[in-house]
């Protein structure tokens, strides 16, 4: 039973019914049963999950917890047990944590599958039955009515007044007049497909009856389903980066501990256990143990500064990712807008007002006509029906009237349905004096032609054509800017007609005045666009919508400029299908709009912009947005509109659907990324530091430090003060910078030649210290002369690492602009680990453990003045990076 030739909306209901083998009263059971046999229960199906060992297994193959795991059985085999067992613990925990964030983001199939009709109402044998949905198969006769799930893909057979809303798989907020008739057009997207309805869209109003044409994966949404299984998830910019660095950590540290090894034993000074010895000890100075911990940590506390402004990490590499981003892709309904049809403009007595500045009373016809000409049910939660109508009806709710008392009060007792080629509905009322009012409300061009009167001013007079083309101007005037107009009209009638049709009744009409309503741009909008604008982010559009509606709505958010000198423009779907992937690539940096498209361009055009080197954020809350989302580096999904499928398909969820959210944590991430760049710096400098000194002393044929003094030093500082860099406050401007982009990584940004010289003075500082304790000794003898030398070497490497954490505190300004001491968990880390440093030469039985001696009040001199010389030389070369490199 597959389509041949026609599309299911280009073909007749009778050719539909015979490809389908379908019956008016229903398929047999036998019929079923063999249905069933071919094409499978109508569920959705989801790819093979990966098990929890599989996920763990595969969280050691990450490069630098390899690395880390190679420092633990280096420390393991150096003796220093303990360094080793953190080392590990931090690794497992790192696994686990990511074992527990990747299981939370498998369940987007699930969340399609939770959306599906649990039940649904079939022809069988020729008697209605209510089945499960899954049990549905192809041909199956289907009956819907108001309030109903459609239960799978069908071409619909039969419909009365037939509405149903799509939004969550086409984009648009308003549901669709669904119709029977064939329609010839090709290519049309899934909003304009009116003679079918898809799985898991909403019967908002009427009744209908369909084919069913596809259930499970052969439907709209098992597409998606598809999609989402197939769609791999895009490389964080963090994890490149992470994973490039630890490349290039692993090469040099093999070169350089192999280098001196070869040296070493050449020379001849020194045993082979003890130069192995010293290749472990330099192995180990030169890893960064506690990187892995310290990203995850600060990416963690991000995510609960996030959450505080609303917005929820479901992945933790999301926080940094958003700080890089270089275009927002969102979609429309719901995200840019409310997903709310709201009464904008009113045009009464010839005059064209903003709703707010008309006066609202239920004595006046209009008012009274929008309400009683209206079918929308009043519920526990709120206002039920069609948008279009709940929106009138909100309007005068908004204005404290007594809407539910009218309407009870002149009840209706007729009725001419809205159909889809009239455009109109008409309604019979009993108002007072035992009066029928009759209404009629629908598309301008439509009533216009029925009416003959027009009520100016409380006043009833024929209609002139000067009035006639006025209302059409108008009428114009509000489509252009994307409002959805409805016209309103009356007459009164003595008794309700016996002959309820629009030929024998819709004429001789009072034309009344004109409704302009829209789902209006949500208002913080405007204001996040233009300060995602100032941080060199661009925002496109991306909606099923209309394009002139797309159009209007990206001009009042600031997407569009509203000059015609923009060189921004709009396509819809059927255009962007027309470009080849080149030429699109060519042209989509120029494309801000996106109008009526499909789930597979949304895809497209995240990938586009992928390939020009740009980091993508897609924002989306339908079913239609999920590949898009999973495609995109962060998908940002709405927690409050969004559908299970997207939320679960995203990286980042909006708790409170703010699209100003998105700036906040736009401005988090980068912060994050700023942060981790600082205590990358101060690690891999502090390392850098470590192993020249290391390097030289061998070189030098000195002796050298202690393993276990370079495992005390890395585990003192490299952990908390590392850690508490993470936690800095965002430096002033940081939303101001233009992004990274992906091609960026952390050693960018004057980052690596920062972590050069600084690495490059720490260890010669602490050789400098190490040559002034031998040249000026306190002792006599030859073995206390270099015992105290090394302490003091010891000493001054730890401090110096310390006095260079302030240094780190800010990448290119000088330190004592942005707060030596705002930062209360770095201050404690400080003073935390300058106790345990000095503990270990200061405290008796410490001596002998860690191979040191006491030293006296000038020797301490010494060693403070040669930890700080840190601070000035930094102070130095950063004022000349600002003045003469313009490095801020």
């Amino acid at each position: 039973m597959k389509q041949q030739g026609k599309l299911f909306y280009q073909q007749s209901v009778n050719d539909v019914m015979q490809q389908m083998k379908a019956n008016p009263e229903g398929l047999s059971d036998q019929s079923v049963e063999q249905r069933r046999a071919q094409f499978g229960y109508n569920r959705l199906q989801a790819k093979r999950r990966t098990t929890l060992f599989e996920k763990f297994i595969a969280q050691f193959k990450d490069l630098m917890i390899i690395i880390l795991i190679i420092a633990a059985i280096i420390a393991g085999i150096a003796g220093e047990h303990i360094d080793a067992a953190i080392i590990i613990a931090v690794v497992i925990l790192n696994a686990v944590f990511g074992v527990f964030q990747e299981s939370k983001a498998e369940n987007a199939i699930d969340s399609l599958k939770q959306m599906s009709a649990p039940m649904a109402t079939v022809l069988r044998n020729g008697r209605e039955t209510t089945v499960k949905s899954e049990e549905i198969v192809p041909g199956d006769i289907v009956l819907l009515e108001a309030g109903d799930v459609v239960p799978a893909d069908i071409r619909l057979i039969e419909t009365n007044t037939l509405k149903i809303e799509e939004a969550a798989l086409t984009g648009e907020s308003v549901p669709v007049n669904k119709q029977v008739e064939t329609i010839n057009d090709t290519d049309l997207p899934l909003g304009d497909r009116k003679n079918l309805g898809f799985m898991n869209s909403n019967v908002t109003s009427g009744r209908g009856v369909g084919v069913v044409t596809g259930t499970g994966m052969n439907t709209e949404v098992g597409k998606i389903a598809h999609m989402l299984n197939t769609t791999e998830e895009a490389t964080t910019p963090l994890q490149e980066n992470l994973n490039k660095l630890g490349k290039v950590l692993t090469i040099l540290i093999l070169v350089i501990a192999v280098i001196v090894f070869g040296v070493g034993m050449w020379r001849g000074e020194e045993s082979l256990i003890n130069m192995l010895l010293t290749a472990i000890s330099l192995a180990v100075a030169a890893i960064p143990e506690g990187l892995p911990a310290i990203v995850t940590v600060t990416l963690a506390i991000g995510t609960q500064q996030m959450a505080r402004h609303r917005a929820l990490i479901r992945k933790l590499q999301a926080v940094e990712t958003l700080g890089s981003t270089d275009i927002i892709a969102s979609d429309k309904t719901g995200t840019l807008t409310q997903n709310k049809m709201t009464v904008e403009k009113v045009y009464l007595d010839g005059q064209l007002k903003d709703s707010g500045e008309t006066k609202q009373l239920l004595s006046d016809k209009l008012p009274q006509i929008m309400i009683l000409n209206n079918d929308t049910k009043f519920l526990e939660d709120g206002l039920g029906g069609d948008p279009t109508e709940t929106a009138l009806i909100s309007f005068y709710l908004n204005h404290d009237l007594p809407v539910q008392e009218f309407i009870k009060k002149y009840q209706r007792v007729a009725e001419i349905p809205f159909d889809s080629e009239r455009k109109l509905m008409s309604t019979y009322n009993k108002v007072d004096d035992g009066q029928i009012m009759m209404t009629m409300k629908g598309a301008p061009d439509q009533l216009l032609a029925r009416v003959t009167q027009i009520l100016d001013h409380g006043q009833v007079r024929q209609i002139t054509d000067e009035d006639k083309q006025k209302i059409s101007e108008t009428n114009h005037e509000l489509a252009t800017q994307a409002l959805r107009v409805l016209a309103f009209a009356y007459r009164m009638v003595d008794k309700v007609p016996t002959e309820l049709t629009s030929d024998a009744q819709e004429h001789d009409m009072i034309f009344t005045g004109l409704i302009g309503m829209i789902d209006p741009e949500r208002p913080e909008v405007a204001q996040a666009v233009a300060e995602a604008k100032t941080a060199g982010i661009k925002s496109v559009m991306i909606t099923g919508d209309h394009q002139d509606t797309a159009q209007a709505i990206a001009k009042r958010l600031g997407i569009l400029e509203r000059s015609d000198h923009s060189t921004d423009r709009v396509i819809n779907g059927a255009q962007l299908d027309e470009l080849s992937d080149s030429q699109f690539e060519n042209q989509v940096e120029n494309i801000a709009v996106y109008a009526r498209v499909a789930p597979e361009h949304k895809v497209r055009i995240v990938n586009a912009w992928q390939k020009k080197g740009k980091v993508v954020a897609m924002t989306g809350d339908g079913v239609n947005d999920a590949p898009a989302l999973k495609a995109a580096d962060i998908g940002v999904g709405m927690g409050i509109t969004g559908t299970e499928v997207s939320k679960e398909a995203s990286d980042m969820v909006l708790a409170d659907d703010n699209f100003a959210t998105i700036v906040t944590a736009v401005k988090a991430g980068r912060k994050v990324f700023a942060n981790i760049q600082k205590s990358l710096q101060y690690l891999l400098s502090a390392n850098l530091g470590e192993v020249l000194t290391l390097f030289v002393m061998t070189m030098m044929g000195w002796e050298i430090l202690a393993p276990v003094q370079i495992l005390w030093i890395n585990l003192v500082t490299d952990t908390f003060p590392a850690i508490a860099l993470g936690v800095e406050l965002a430096e002033p401007g940081i939303m101001k910078r233009k992004p990274r982009g992906r091609s960026s990584n952390f050693l960018s940004g004057g980052i690596m030649s920062n972590i050069l010289y600084q690495g490059f003075f720490e260890g010669f500082i602490t050789l400098s210290v190490y040559a002034f304790a031998i040249l000026n000794p306190v002792h006599s003898s030859e073995a206390l002369i270099h015992a105290d030398a090394l302490t003091m070497a010891y000493a001054t490497l730890g401090l110096i690492q310390l006095f260079h954490a302030f240094n780190s505190k800010t990448i290119h300004q000088s330190i004592f602009k942005v707060g030596l001491f705002k930062n209360k968990f770095f201050n404690w880390a400080l003073l935390g680990s300058t106790l345990l440093l000095v503990l270990t030469i200061v405290v008796p039985g410490f001596n002998d453990m860690f191979h040191v001696t006491e030293l006296g009040p000038s020797q301490w001199i010494v060693v403070i003045i040669g930890g700080f010389m840190i601070v000035v030389i930094s102070e130095v070369v950063k004022y000349v990076q600002r003045h003469f490199f313009n490095q801020q």
